[in-house]
This record gives C-alpha cells, sequence and structure tokens, in this order.
C-alpha cells in the first residue's frame, strides 16, 4: 500500500439552500487503497461523489487530487467533462447506466471514445480508414476484450447489455469504468441489488483492480461483507459531518458509529441481525 495522498478533502463543504449536505468534511484517499465512504441514508455520501466528479460544484473547501502525470489539481475548479477526462476521476452510479441496446464490447468500447476521436482527427481519420486510427480501434478493442476476460464476461461480448442478469450489469460497469483509465475510480454502490455470492465477487474483483491496477478506490456501499472483507479504510459520515474513520477494525468498534446507525450508547445488547451488519462477532 502507499502512504502518498491520492485525493485530499480538505474541509468540503456543500449546501443547498438552508440545508448542509456536506459540512466541513477532511479525508485522504490513497493510490492502492480501497477507501469506503459509509453512514445512513442522508449522510452526504453520494453528494460528496457529485462534488468530486464535477456534477456539484462545492459550495467551500478543496479536493486536491494528486495526479501521477500531471501534478496537483484542484477537482472543485474543473470543469464537470474535465475531471473524468483530464484528472483520470471516473465513476459508477447507484442505478445501472449502460447503453442498453449497444453490445457488451460496445459499451467497453465507447467509454474510450476521447482517445478514439483524438486517433481519427475529430472523425477524418476514422473517416477515411487511415492507419493511426485502425490502431487505435485496435487497441480499444482489445482493452476492452481483456476487462470482459477478467469480467468473465468474454462469452457475452456480443449481447446487448440490456439482457445480461443484473449482476453481470455492475461488473460491465465497473468494466467500462476501468477502460476510461482511471487513477481514482468512484464506486456508488456497486453490491446494490446483488446477492450474496455475487458480493463477495465483487470484493475479489476490487481487490483484484486495486491490487493490479494500484489506482485509488472510493466506495459507497451499504452492504457490510464488502465494506469490511475490503477496505483498507473506512470513513463514516452522519447529517454531512465526519465521525470516525480507520480501519474497518477500528470503525466497527467506534461508539459514534454504532450511535449513528443505531442511537444507542452501547453495543453489548445488539440484535444478532444489527451485529451482522456492522460485521461484527457481536462483542468488542
Amino acid at each position: 500500500m502507499s502512504e502518498a495522498a491520492l485525493l485530499e478533502v480538505e474541509d468540503l463543504s456543500m449546501r443547498f439552500g438552508g440545508l448542509v449536505a456536506v459540512d466541513g468534511l477532511s479525508f485522504t484517499a490513497r493510490a492502492g487503497e480501497i477507501t469506503a465512504l459509509i453512514g445512513p441514508n442522508g449522510a452526504g455520501k453520494t453528494t460528496l461523489f457529485n462534488c468530486l466528479t464535477g456534477f456539484y460544484r462545492a459550495t467551500s473547501g478543496r479536493l486536491l487530487l494528486h495526479h501521477p502525470t500531471r501534478g496537483d489539481l484542484r477537482l472543485e475548479r474543473m470543469e464537470g467533462f474535465r475531471v473524468a477526462a483530464e484528472a483520470g476521476v471516473v465513476r459508477t452510479f447507484q442505478n445501472v447506466r449502460l447503453f442498453p441496446r449497444m453490445t457488451v464490447l460496445e459499451n467497453l468500447i465507447v467509454a474510450q471514445h476521447r482517445a478514439l476521436m483524438r486517433a481519427s482527427a475529430f472523425s477524418l481519420a476514422g473517416l477515411f480508414g487511415l492507419e493511426r486510427y485502425r490502431k487505435a480501434e485496435a487497441a480499444a478493442v482489445a482493452r476492452a476484450r481483456d476487462w470482459l476476460e477478467r469480467l468473465q464476461l468474454l462469452d457475452r461480448a456480443d449481447h446487448e447489455a440490456g439482457t445480461l442478469p443484473y449482476g453481470a450489469q455492475r461488473r460491465v460497469e465497473i468494466g467500462r469504468a476501468m477502460c476510461a483509465r482511471p487513477i481514482l475510480l468512484c464506486l456508488d454502490e456497486p453490491a446494490a441489488g446483488l446477492n450474496p455470492r455475487e458480493s463477495a465477487n465483487l470484493n475479489q474483483l476490487l481487490a483484484e483492480i486495486r491490487d493490479r491496477e494500484g489506482i485509488g478506490i472510493l466506495l459507497i456501499e451499504h452492504d457490510m461483507s464488502v465494506v469490511m472483507g475490503v477496505s483498507d479504510r473506512i470513513v463514516v459520515l452522519d447529517h454531512g459531518k465526519r465521525i470516525a474513520m480507520g480501519s474497518p477494525e477500528e470503525v466497527r468498534r467506534d461508539p459514534a458509529v454504532i450511535r449513528a446507525y443505531l442511537g444507542e450508547e452501547e453495543d453489548e445488547d445488539l440484535p444478532p441481525e444489527v451485529a451482522a451488519d456492522l460485521g461484527r462477532d457481536g462483542h468488542p
């Protein structure tokens, strides 16, 4: 694991009129680590993602990305379309957003459109089939097929994406995001709707991406089997504020986390189903 910061969130706030969705939030995410963001509904997790990826302009604070080749980038100052294209911060969403009538392979190629457009001289080289475009197109197809093989979906490359089972569509979304060559991958509830076997497979996939690609992953997730099983660091939010941060072991024992989820001062009498949700064995 890298000790160097990849993303520094510093005193970030996001207000919508009188509503404070994110309130003075600070934390650090590192390359080669999975940082999970957890908290009750309405804690500000997706709002943070929207600020990171340019959908919202933060009210105040800094989002400093230490890009390995471009130097330090202030994400809160960048136009939304530049965050993914130039900063390499790529996200998925709570709801599946594939192109359902395109094939699975085409969905992954689309993620590489910026490189293809450059190679095609904005369509001229592509129109005339020039060699530089043919090479770029072949490279895009090869990258897409490589990710489909790693996702165990190569045999469905020519299927329409909308015909795949839900769990497979979730994997395609992650593969499409990786085809954009991110340095920071932001996943918004990737385990939503998955069964336990699919969630376990997701853990393996995320660990492989972290270890093989060396990128940073920010993970919003309510499935504690995923969070506790794969995270290197967990940031806990409640009402837009950070109430805890640390390793899975540290977070699952933090009294502030128990109070935020359960409204309890102590956790000694947690119901078994709640203990399981928090990844506990029932006692500290």
